[in-house]
């Protein structure tokens, strides 16, 4: 082959490089790096042909290394143990793998991994995870609940069996993962989320049952923490016994000291429920009837009142006032009509006084000229022969003038 080009970059299709040539690249450039600390779980741990062959597992995420190492080294290190090693890659060119060759092992102590815990515990604190404003209330009685738990396990049984036994119509959907060692924080996490993802789901139970401090790491794990924090659905947490406090516990909706426990809040007792609802019903009745019995009580007090015993009392005053009224009224138009009448007749006999027809009747005459109408008032408006119309008290006639006569001087 022609000469091979100096670096990847200028690699082409027609002259690229063989797999061996970048292997031994590969090879080359991680032998020049420098040993490093790393930090793991200790997992399938074998010792053979004098070497001891581990895979490192990362604590958070599901990603591992395998290391080699002297078994001198190991010490008394076991499977699950929680170390920091140091140790130099090193890439083995015809398998095209990395290894790790481990040259120390520290184990992590308790004190440390617990020191760890309440720095992130002070971390997610400040930033509002764990406050009560953000606790989402349980529903009263969840049709579907989400149940993670540990394969087989007694804090299984202890859900399932107290929850039905309060409500046996309760419904689970069930998710059986690692609650202990590295896979735990990845399956435990994955399950919350699937079950937080299905509508059906009400309620989340993450349980398990007791264990040492160790065991109960993986509860206090930051990305399973952020991961039941994020969830939309509440979730309720039952890890170890009463005096266990991963961090967990702070950031669930509400914190269970027992599995049992937490069948206990997920839904009511159907026994009890019952003897509420009967109790409810007799406060319900006893008060409606109470209400009944005063209103009657009452009822009988006002229809015992003279007034409703005998209602034409309300208005046989008014009708007595009525009466009198009309009386006075009658009264006092019959005395404005004799007082008028007695007026119309004094007026009357004043008109007949004034009246000509009065003068009439006393023997006096009016006299009018037949040819014009006009009244005679002296005989020097008349001449012989002229016709006049003489009106007496009880009729009129014709007349006719002979000669008038020369008017009187009067003094």
């Amino acid at each position: 082959m022609t000469d091979l080009p100096a670096r990847a970059i200028e690699t082409t299709p027609e002259h690229p490089w063989p797999v061996r040539h970048l292997s031994a690249k590969i090879a080359e450039y991680v032998h020049k790096m420098p040993g490093v600390w790393v930090e793991g779980q200790v997992v399938q741990l074998n010792k053979r042909a004098g070497m001891a062959f581990l895979t490192l597992r990362d604590v958070d995420a599901d990603v591992s290394l395998s290391v080699s190492a002297q078994p001198r080294v190991l010490g008394e290190l076991t499977e699950g143990a929680h170390v920091v090693v140091h140790a130099t890659p090193t890439f083995w060119s015809k398998r095209g793998t990395l290894q790790l060759q481990a040259d120390e092992f520290r184990a992590v102590g308790l004190g440390e991994l617990l020191a760890r815990i309440e720095h992130l515990r002070r971390v997610l604190a400040a930033e509002g995870l764990f406050d009560a404003d953000r606790k989402v209330a349980l529903p009263f009685l969840p049709g579907v609940v989400g149940l993670v738990c540990g394969r087989d396990s007694k804090a299984e049984h202890d859900v399932v069996v107290n929850a039905r036994a309060r409500w046996p119509q309760v419904l689970f959907e069930i998710r059986e993962v690692a609650v202990q060692g590295v896979r735990a924080v990845a399956e435990v996490s994955a399950a919350v989320a699937e079950l937080d993802a299905d509508p059906r789901v009400e309620v989340i139970v993450v349980a398990r049952g007791g264990g040492s401090v160790e065991d109960l790491l993986p509860f206090s794990n930051e990305s399973l923490v952020r991961a039941v924090a994020a969830c939309r659905t509440p979730v309720v947490v039952a890890i170890g016994h009463e005096t266990d406090a991963p961090l967990l516990d702070l950031v669930a909706d509400y914190r269970a000291s027992t599995p049992t426990d937490a069948a206990k809040r997920i839904v009511p007792d159907v026994g009890e429920e019952r003897t509420r609802v009967t109790q409810a019903r007799t406060r319900v009745r006893a008060a409606i009837t109470q209400l009944l019995r005063g209103e009657a009580e009452r009822l009988a007090a006002v229809r015992s009142r003279p007034v409703l015993a005998r209602p034409e009392n309300l208005i046989e005053g008014y009708e007595l006032e009525v009466a009198r009224l009309r009386a006075d009224a009658r009264r006092s138009v019959a005395d404005t009509l004799r007082a008028g009448a007695a007026d119309v007749e004094r007026l009357a006999a004043q008109v007949r006084a004034l009246s000509p027809a009065a003068t009439l009747e006393r023997g006096y005459a009016v006299v009018q000229r037949v040819a014009d109408g006009a009244v005679v008032r002296s005989s020097d408006e008349v001449a012989a022969h002229d016709r006049v119309l003489v009106r007496v008290a009880s009729g009129r006639f014709e007349a006719e003038v002979v000669e008038p006569a020369t008017p009187r001087a009067t003094t």
